[in-house]
């Protein structure tokens, strides 16, 4: 699929292009409303496809689970290997459309890697993320900032204290949930370690707070990030910060994501994994 397009998309998910505008852009850049109309379930993707691991799998199990936060039940999907544990524990956090079918898989394949693997919602006060991502991604501009930071520290309290937890807490977190996954890098005094994939990065001037290791990832056709990451590098070297980047050289923004083939990249999310689980398991054992 054409660069164009994916940028176009991009455009308009992370920022306030209305869907009437997009798909008019779209259909400019397909040639037709028809062809416009054929490429949108490539680029908005089938949840379908994002289940790599089945929610019945054998060796593990998961659960619906919640805690008290700033405006009522704030709501959990947790996964962890079957068996009486301790186990490292890991806050998988969403993109900028609430907890999906496919963040739920990512909790279950933490999982099978030998994680509890918690996932919140941060729609709770809204009552969850809604089936309808595009409905989800507009209800997210409506959070109040200050109240979702709070809910994701406790969140991160709640899994550190989790009964299969090993009292040891690291975070992993997509797209929003990579900028949320460095804001708790020094917001959560109960976290041991911090993974970005392809999230902006803190502002510089909290760079010097930041005191967990992080482990970045980013695409290399994510021009839009990327502008950001030489400033947040520099900034972390300044401070001497610990950290690993990795840059996945032709892979678009959310390359992980297999619920959305126009950027999904098999071969750069499994490689991003292998790393992910061997930094955590280095720090959360």
């Amino acid at each position: 699929m054409k660069q164009d397009y994916i940028r176009l998309f991009d455009e308009y998910t992370h920022g306030t292009m209305p869907r009437r505008e997009f798909l008019k852009r779209l259909s400019v850049l397909a040639g037709s409303a028809a062809a416009a109309n054929a490429m949108l379930p490539l680029l908005e993707g089938k949840e379908v496809m994002a289940q790599q691991v089945a929610e019945d799998h054998t060796d593990i199990v998961t659960a619906d689970e919640s805690f008290a936060g700033v405006e009522g039940r704030f709501l959990l999907y947790t996964a962890r290997p079957k068996g009486e544990g301790p186990f490292p524990t890991v806050v998988v956090i969403h993109q900028n459309r609430g907890l999906t079918p496919h963040i739920k898989d990512v909790a279950r394949q933490m999982a099978l890697f030998g994680f509890l693997a918690v996932a919140p919602d941060a729609l709770s006060p809204m009552g969850g993320a809604p089936a309808d991502q595009d409905k989800g991604r507009l209800m997210m501009r409506e959070l109040d900032r200050a109240k979702t930071m709070e809910d994701f520290i406790s969140a991160v309290s709640y899994a550190k204290n989790h009964e299969f937890s090993n009292g040891k807490v690291g975070c992993m977190g997509f797209c929003w949930g990579g900028s949320m996954s460095g804001q708790l890098s020094f917001r959560a005094p109960d976290l041991d370690a911090a993974v970005v994939y392809y999230g902006g990065p803190p502002a510089t001037e909290d760079v010097g707070k930041i005191r967990v290791p992080l482990l970045l990832h980013y695409a290399g056709l994510d021009e839009r990030i990327n502008a950001r990451v030489p400033d947040f590098e520099a900034a972390l070297n300044v401070h001497g910060k610990s950290y690993q980047t990795y840059m996945y050289e032709g892979a678009n923004h959310a390359f992980n994501d297999s619920s959305r083939p126009a950027r999904y990249d098999e071969k750069s999310s499994k490689l991003a994994y292998e790393r992910t689980v061997s930094f955590l398991k280095k720090h959360l054992s």
